[in-house]
């Protein structure tokens, strides 16, 4: 929102939200109609020009937060925060505004004569009067908007965004874009007015248009230095990344559209522009200090990850039921990037003081971590992985999610055991794991229920608890068993069998079934220890979120949720490879029987370094001393 708001910044359909679209449902209808009836495909190419903007612009977000998360001519280096991604959510309302427009044209102005597939002379005037008086109109707006009184009211809106991104490109007020749209139609009224206008002419001008704008946003260095050096008036004709990031930075430079020759005429260009795209094409990708490995969850998670959908990324993951109508594409997406992807990628980059955080992606679902075909595949990924972090001097790899799993790798232990001389340090983080969930248990509980299977994040809690003098109630004799197995002396008489579903506090984990749950006391209060949340049963039990810690205010770079937590919240074993990292500790934390690191440790680590535990709302909890 700009400083001081003015009229029409709100765009009309703002009310609608997630459902805006539905102001297109009538031309999309009518466009089918006509085409069925009257065989006219013109009003059907006006959707399909709309369909093709948003996959190309999607395309540019996905590319470039990929890039900017390597490091690769990244041009600034800053962070890039949940406000700028919920400012810049608006990003496609300009494209229903313009299908809008053509769309009318279209029906009232054109009406039902047929417009040519292609009419050179119609492309020749579009290119010639973009280069005359759309780019000399536009630098001239663009400078009074950067008047006082206007940069105010509208465009400080745009300015918000120091580091940008495509979308930054398009994320204006309402009434910004009216005028944006009345210059840049100029070709293209022309053109239909002298009979010359085309659907190539249309579909290439505003594929420039969205290409140009998505690529003068996108905070990384594109263009090689051949291209300039071969025809050096080129600079002249087509601005670069860094030169349009200089505007975002400095705000009194570079106000050219596409052209930078009016800022050279004018004097207006930046003295820097030369020198910081040629520093810019030189950073080479980043290396990190610590790499979080995970991997997709849910078909639908495939969008929610930052490469995706930057709404739905900077929210928790949940169904959407638009998701649905896109399942076809889905399916397609997720059948390519499974079948065709043999090594993990780097999808984000975080900043947590001197440190560098990436995470890295199995392009597997969870589905896949069940079946035996596929457990070779991903281990072999995570090797690959893990051999090359450590070849580029990474300190910390920790495995979240199913790529520790028991049955896959033993928790990590695999790979240290195949590969000794390993430097870098594998962290399964079940330590700080079990210690949130431990913290989590509310002042003066006395009493609690295990259900679940017995993990090694289980097994530290159940040895935490009956140590402290809480009874731990377990429903299943093989789960008995298996925990009993892990207890000596006095503390086995804290572990005990029962039938008896009463306690209101409830340990949870993989294995909880709903009949289960329907046996709970009404304001039950259920607290996972495993990786994916259980499925909720009841609405008169509370359920608390998966063992997780809210960041320091000083980590940056966040602006995506990781899969289901909310904003600036991590799961408590990626914390652990953090926290791992910061400390600088010189062992691994993997296996089922290796080397631990001492949970009380960890846990003062993560305090000490600024995370903070998530409790539960309104209860009081108190930390236990837990020793093993």
């Amino acid at each position: 929102m700009a400083s001081r708001p003015g009229f029409l910044t709100d765009w009309p359909w703002a009310p609608l939200g997630s459902f805006k679209y539905l102001v297109l449902a009538p031309l999309v209808i009518d466009s089918f109609y006509s085409y069925a009836t009257l065989r006219d495909h013109d009003k059907l190419l006006v959707v399909a020009l709309m369909v093709w903007r948003v996959v190309h612009s999607q395309a540019w977000i996905s590319f470039s937060r990929y890039r900017t998360a390597k490091g690769t001519t990244r041009i600034v280096n800053r962070s890039i925060e949940f406000e700028q991604v919920d400012r810049e959510r608006t990003w496609d309302d300009q494209i229903i505004f313009n299908t809008i427009i053509v769309y009318l044209v279209k029906a009232y102005v054109i009406g039902n004569n047929p417009v040519p597939f292609w009419r050179l002379d119609g492309v020749v005037l579009t290119v010639l009067l973009h280069a005359g008086p759309v780019e000399f109109i536009y630098y001239w707006f663009h400078r009074a908007l950067h008047h006082h009184y206007l940069y105010s009211r509208y465009h400080s809106h745009h300015h918000s965004s120091i580091v940008t991104e495509p979308i930054t490109s398009v994320v204006h007020p309402f009434a910004e874009h009216i005028g944006y749209t009345i210059i840049l139609g100029i070709p293209l009224i022309t053109a239909m007015l002298c009979g010359t206008v085309s659907v190539a002419s249309l579909f290439l001008y505003l594929t420039y248009i969205d290409f140009m704008n998505n690529l003068g946003h996108c905070n990384f260095e594109l263009i090689p230095k051949p291209f300039f050096s071969l025809f050096p008036p080129l600079k002249f004709i087509c601005y670069t990344p860094s030169f349009h990031s200089l505007h975002h930075t400095q705000f009194r430079t570079n106000y050219s559209l596409f052209m930078p020759m009016y800022d050279y005429i004018y004097g207006t260009n930046d003295k820097c522009s030369d020198s910081l795209y040629e520093t810019s094409l030189e950073k080479e990708e980043e290396k990190p200090n610590a790499i979080h490995l995970t991997h997709l969850t849910s078909l639908d998670s495939i969008y929610q990850l930052r490469l995706g959908f930057a709404s739905l990324s900077s929210h928790p993951l949940s169904s959407r039921c638009y998701l649905l109508l896109m399942r076809p594409f889905t399916l397609i997406l997720s059948f390519i990037l499974t079948s065709f992807s043999s090594r993990t990628f780097v999808f984000e980059r975080n900043r947590f003081g001197d440190l560098t955080i990436h995470s890295h992606l199995v392009p597997k679902f969870s589905s896949h971590y069940i079946s035996q075909q596929c457990k070779e595949s991903i281990n072999k990924m995570i090797e690959t992985a893990i051999i090359e972090a450590d070849k580029k001097g990474v300190k910390v790899m920790s495995l979240g999610l199913l790529n520790q799993g028991e049955e896959l790798n033993g928790y990590g232990e695999m790979y240290v055991r195949k590969h000794p001389k390993l430097k870098i340090k594998i962290v399964d983080g079940s330590s700080l794991a079990a210690e949130v969930v431990v913290h989590s248990i509310p002042v003066g509980t006395r009493e609690v229920l295990f259900r679940g299977q017995v993990t090694k994040v289980a097994r530290a809690i159940v040895i935490s608890l009956c140590q402290n003098g809480i009874k731990v109630m377990v429903l299943r004799e093989e789960e008995h068993c298996m925990l009993a197995g892990y207890l000596g002396g006095h503390c086995k008489e804290n572990l005990v069998l029962t039938t008896d579903y009463s306690p209101m506090i409830w340990l949870v984990g993989d294995g909880l079934s709903k009949e289960d749950q329907k046996m709970a006391t009404k304001g039950t209060r259920l607290v996972p220890f495993s990786q994916f949340p259980p499925t909720q049963v009841r609405k008169d039990c509370f359920y608390h979120t998966t063992p997780a810690m809210i960041i320091p205010d000083s980590a940056q770079n966040i602006d995506s949720c990781e899969n289901w937590l909310g904003r600036r919240v991590m799961s408590a074993w990626r914390v652990g490879g953090i926290v791992h990292a910061l400390e600088g500790w010189e062992e691994h934390e993997c296996g089922l029987n290796g080397p631990v690191v001492n949970p009380p440790r960890v846990w003062e680590a993560a305090l000490r370094n600024g995370f903070k535990p998530l409790v539960l709302p309104s209860l009081e909890t108190k930390g236990l001393s837990n020793e093993y």
